[in-house]
């Protein structure tokens, strides 16, 4: 399952929510968007092809070009899967967009809502991750 949630792209950076479950990724995707409407790009996938737990490259190669934004991509995940997967999906991007996307190592819902946060106001990626990653335990 992916899906996008925002339809305006204003330059924030975008937001990628990558979980095993379609559930948590939907939800999580939700959240974030009652939180900060719809000034940052979003985007989630969840599920295997299959419609199972897991994750598929080609989901989240969709949910990155459905959150591009020119300022870059966060991608948060649940597990090291997710985190494998978003990893090879970033190895396929164009090398003009490589540098422009990272994978944040933080609690994927709390992650996703701050990071969203900050990516509202307009910060750069390198912030946006940032303080995602302030919410991991030490």
């Amino acid at each position: 399952m992916t899906k996008s949630t925002s339809t305006k792209h204003n330059g924030n950076v975008g937001i990628v929510i990558v979980s095993h479950s379609p559930d948590v990724a939907k939800g999580t995707a939700q959240m974030v968007q009652q939180m900060v409407g719809e000034e940052v790009p979003l985007a989630f996938c969840g599920g295997d092809p299959g419609g199972g737990l897991g994750t598929s490259v080609e989901a989240i190669l969709g949910a990155i070009d459905r959150a591009w934004s020119e300022a870059g991509v966060a991608i948060l995940v649940d597990l090291g899967g997710a985190e494998t997967n978003s990893e090879m999906a970033i190895e396929m991007q164009p090398a003009e967009r490589q540098g422009k996307i990272v994978v944040c190592n933080a609690p994927i819902v709390e992650g996703a809502v701050i990071a969203a946060t900050e990516a509202s106001g307009g910060a750069s990626l390198d912030v946006v991750r940032r303080t995602a990653e302030e919410l991991s335990p030490a």
